[in-house]
């Protein structure tokens, strides 16, 4: 999701254009790159939904196949109703109006709603195998207790039938957006929650993200046929028209969301990707023609965004990809992304490029976003800044350079909580924000300042090839790393993550001796690294020396000559080594000389 922070950052589809081919997308492999005993449950939708454009409400049908491929035996289920987030009272709405930094989005909107303006999903019949089963609506969750237990590997079925009202647009989904967008309907349809090694993840929608089951989907959406539809899924042939209304088919394989947005004055267009998937994009024919002309232009920019995040994080594995006029910003979900469409062509650029490269690092290997957030959004962050700076000819020397800058703000604010705080429980949005936007994209480059940056390619390549549809948790990249560069990296995860402590290293002072220098270190921060060293002699010359963090068991590999001194153990708060000259001979000595260390403090970096 491409969020503004406070200091940094500032389906449709015209049927004669759509493409009906399934792509087969490999499911996960217990057996593949994973441990022993690895498994996580499935779940195929099958959807008839009936639209009233007029009121805004509409009918839904849904069958649901659930397989337990857990060792457990559940005797409840759960699902997400987050329409129901929509309401005056709600978590949602009382959690925006008494943070001390509300989402400028939402603020007390929720509040104000009347009724035909709020959301909701309402269950108007639940069956397991053909009979009733208990359920109860709490908020935006639907618990049900089961008739008969579903023991491991069972397949059971569940029928729905219900009813719903799309919100007037405040966060994410609904209705008339501030671009007149009529409908961006995301988080739309009784979602079953995920249920893993940790058990139910059936947590309330106050704000944050979202965790889902992987399956196929099946959607039959009937609308007025004067609408253009865009999103998930592949449209079927042989839509129907009746009454002023068409039924349109999708089957989406192997996602774990299903979203759409529709609206009567979409332009539709599309690009192919070498190689590549279909490209499809909506945007309003209201906008003036300098915007459209951007959205234009946007387009071979996004090939050329596909393109590189396919190589260097692993192949897009479905065969379509939207970029859709619609939503509160920008936003990503299974083929497709809503952003608000009346921007720069730079900001168009920069938000599409946010949201595709969350395709990978969300919608293939799908961590926990209500956990791990940094995970999602700092990777995404981290890749995204170098895509734009290679398709967008930024010539940046740093791409990285304000997420930086964000943590250390952070850090030295007093408002910063560890990266393992729930993303609903931060105290303030702006802390939630550049902890998992810039603090999670510094994790990712000053990684590789660790391990150097060709073991931070391989890492990443391969933390995606192993990882791609398992639900990666934060051990998992900190492993590819470890494989891919033979060193312990337990340290890093756990102070980087775990921890607020933060890294401060000095150059304490330089005595000489028979000239020979002695030069003191001196760690001031409780987070432990290795130390990449310059000296520069008076002479012009200089000199490179790298000193291994004992706890790493190891050394990154060199990329220029340097001197590798002795380990240093963390315990240890001073660190001395000679030079064999004179001191009068040394122009300068800095620490970490490129920046890569993510020091919050760096006046005394240099001596």
């Amino acid at each position: 999701m491409k969020l503004k922070l406070f200091i940094l950052l500032g389906l449709s589809v015209l049927l004669s254009c759509n493409s009906s081919k399934r792509t087969v997308v490999s499911a996960p492999d217990s057996s593949d790159n994973n441990p022993s005993g690895y498994w996580q449950q499935h779940v195929d939708y099958t959807m008839e939904i009936d639209f009233d454009v007029k009121t805004s409400q509409y009918k839904g049908k849904q069958t649901i196949v659930y397989t337990n491929n857990s060792p457990d035996t559940l005797d409840n289920v759960f699902y997400h109703l987050y329409f129901n987030a929509f309401q005056p009272g709600s978590e949602m709405d009382v959690r925006s109006r008494t943070i001390a930094d509300p989402d400028a989005r939402v603020k007390d909107r929720i509040s104000k709603l009347r009724p035909n303006e709020i959301g909701y999903i309402k269950v108007n019949s639940l069956k397991q195998n053909g009979q009733p089963v208990s359920n109860e609506t709490v908020g935006t969750v639907l618990e049900v207790k089961l008739n008969s237990p579903i023991k491991p590997g069972e397949k059971v079925t569940f029928d729905m039938e219900f009813d719903a009202q799309v919100p007037l647009q405040i966060r994410r989904s609904g209705r008339d957006n501030k671009e007149g967008v009529a409908l961006s309907m995301t988080q739309w349809y009784p979602k079953l929650a995920e249920y893993d090694f940790e058990g139910w993840h059936a947590d309330p929608y106050i704000g944050r993200e979202f965790h889902g089951v992987w399956g196929d989907f099946n959607v039959k959406l009937t609308i007025d046929e004067d609408y253009v539809v865009g999103g998930t899924g592949y449209l079927q042939p042989g839509s129907e028209i009746k009454n002023g209304k068409k039924t349109l088919h999708y089957k989406a394989p192997n996602v774990h969301d299903f979203t759409w947005a529709a609206d009567p004055d979409y332009i539709h267009d599309t690009m192919q990707v070498p190689d590549g998937p279909l490209l499809h994009f909506y945007y309003k024919n209201t906008l003036d023609d300098e915007k459209k002309g951007f959205w234009k232009e946007l387009q071979p920019k996004t090939v050329e965004l596909m393109q590189y995040f396919s190589e260097h994080i692993g192949k897009y594995p479905y065969e379509q990809y939207s970029v859709i006029q619609g939503g509160d910003g920008g936003m990503e979900y299974a083929m497709c992304t809503l952003i608000t469409g009346n921007r720069s062509f730079g900001s168009l650029v920069g938000v599409t490029s946010h949201e595709l490269a969350h395709t990978w690092f969300q919608f293939v290997l799908a961590t926990n976003e209500a956990k791990h957030e940094w995970m999602d959004e700092g990777f995404t962050s981290y890749i995204s800044s170098l895509a734009m700076n290679e398709v967008m000819s930024q010539n940046k020397v740093f791409p990285h350079e304000n997420s930086y800058k964000g943590y250390v703000y952070l850090a030295k604010s007093g408002k910063e909580q560890p990266q393992s705080t729930h993303a609903d429980r931060y105290e303030f949005n702006q802390a939630y924000g550049i902890s998992a936007y810039s603090k999670g994209a510094v994790f990712l480059s000053q990684l590789g300042y660790i391990i150097g940056e060709e073991n931070l390619r391989k890492t990443i390549k391969r933390y995606y090839k192993d990882y791609a549809f398992k639900h990666p948790v934060p051990n998992d990249i900190k492993r590819s790393a470890e494989k891919v560069s033979g060193l312990e990296l337990d340290w890093y995860l756990t102070d980087w993550t775990q921890t607020t402590n933060t890294i401060d290293y000095g150059v304490k002072e330089i005595v000489e001796n028979n000239n020979i220098s002695s030069v003191t270190l001196e760690r001031i921060g409780l987070m432990p690294m290795p130390i990449d060293l310059e000296v520069e002699f008076n002479d012009g010359t200089s000199q490179l020396f790298y000193i291994p963090l004992q706890i790493m068991r190891g050394e990154k590999p060199g990329t220029s000559p340097r001197t590798v001194l002795n380990d240093w153990a963390w315990a240890y708060p001073t660190y001395t080594f000679s030079i064999n000259r004179p001191k009068s001979d040394i122009k300068s000595i800095t620490i970490d000389p490129k920046g890569l260390m993510a020091d919050i403090n760096k006046d005394n970096n240099k001596l």
